[in-house]
């Protein structure tokens, strides 16, 4: 599978682009993104994902509500990468739409994100989403996120 190329390149950490901490921050690294998308990774693990322990213990599965999550992460860590709010820049959801699940996300498994602008001026964000793993289509989604300048 090979990823959009987007122009402008980063490596850098969801921790230093987001608000959100362990155990709820999914963006190990935001590596490129332009006025069209971003493209983010993350890899869920036993450490990382206290989950896995009570969801299908017998079977470890990502929750799909965490995987919308953490391929939505990666569009608001490219708001704050790109400086389209500056770095106090504050995401929340405002609609999860048409997500799908393809397969199963374990642990150990790297979630290479795509993340598409469809719309994005405050106070709206629209984008879609889709997460890999293995090059393999896992999920998808349409996601609407409230975005502001600041948080309060």
């Amino acid at each position: 599978m090979e990823y959009p190329d987007f122009k402008l390149k980063f490596d850098k950490s969801g921790e230093s682009l987001l608000p959100h901490r362990a155990p709820f921050l999914f963006v190990d690294k935001l590596i490129s993104a332009d006025e069209t998308g971003a493209l983010g990774e993350y890899t869920f693990t036993f450490e990382k994902n206290e989950f896995f322990k009570g969801h299908f213990p017998d079977f470890p599965v990502v929750p799909g509500v965490v995987l919308v999550e953490a391929m939505s992460q990666v569009a608001g860590a490219a708001v704050v990468a790109r400086g389209v709010l500056g770095p106090t820049a504050a995401f929340a959801f405002a609609a999860i739409e048409a997500a799908r699940f393809r397969r199963p996300v374990r642990p150990g498994d790297k979630l290479v994100t795509v993340a598409r602008i469809v719309k994005e001026r405050v106070p709206l964000g629209i984008y879609e989403v889709e997460g890999y793993v293995d090059g393999e289509l896992a999920a998808t989604a349409r996601v609407k996120c409230m975005i502001s300048n600041g948080r309060k």
